[in-house]
């Protein structure tokens, strides 16, 4: 892509993920509110769980979701925990398997701290994969709400997967394919598929 092509793009994906939270941000009201509410009655501890992760240049931001485990979880990965079942809230996998707790995430998409599109954020103490991303100039992507990674096996990946396919979409990135993985991505959640717990 070049220069003049790169600086219309950068532009106009800040435009659609600002319009396309906000209008996201407008028709979810209600489910946020409802899924706010059923999180406080269900379990104790906040509605939000903010997560320090890693951004764009590598730069740290506090991410939200709502919390979909117990306040006692070790701050790791999901994957590394020895059984995560055990941390998981009354509705916790339902959140998680339908992607709901992703929701307060448009703020970070407005404050344009994420994108859409983009490499999920890794956890501040993710630092092979924060290695492999920088290594392969992934780092220079704001982190997305959903990514190429995450219509192409989600938790199931390894890491060096993960990462190898975060560098295609740095090569192939362009409106339509942010499209094609939005879509993809709507096909994911309603399926539910490729979520580990």
């Amino acid at each position: 892509m070049q220069q003049q092509e790169m600086m219309f793009y950068t532009i106009a994906k800040r435009l659609f993920d600002f319009l396309a939270a906000l209008a996201a941000t407008i028709v979810f009201f209600i489910p946020i509110l409802v899924v706010a509410l059923a999180v406080r009655l269900t379990s104790r501890g906040p509605i939000l769980y903010w997560s320090d992760r890693v951004g764009r240049k590598n730069k740290i931001f506090r991410m939200p979701k709502f919390r979909s485990m117990r306040t006692d979880t070790p701050a790791v990965a999901t994957h590394l925990l020895k059984d995560a079942n055990i941390y998981l809230t009354p509705i916790g996998s339902f959140l998680r398997k339908s992607s709901l707790d992703e929701l307060p995430q448009l703020w970070c998409i407005l404050k344009g701290e994420m994108s859409i599109v983009g490499p999920r954020p890794a956890l501040f103490n993710q630092h092979d994969l924060v290695a492999l991303r920088t290594q392969s100039g992934v780092d220079a992507l704001l982190p997305g709400l959903t990514g190429w990674a995450q219509v192409n096996g989600r938790d199931e990946l390894p890491i060096p997967q993960k990462v190898a396919l975060d560098e295609e979409y740095l090569r192939r990135r362009s409106f339509f394919f942010d499209l094609k993985i939005i879509f993809l991505t709507a096909l994911k959640v309603v399926r539910r598929d490729g979520v580990a717990h």
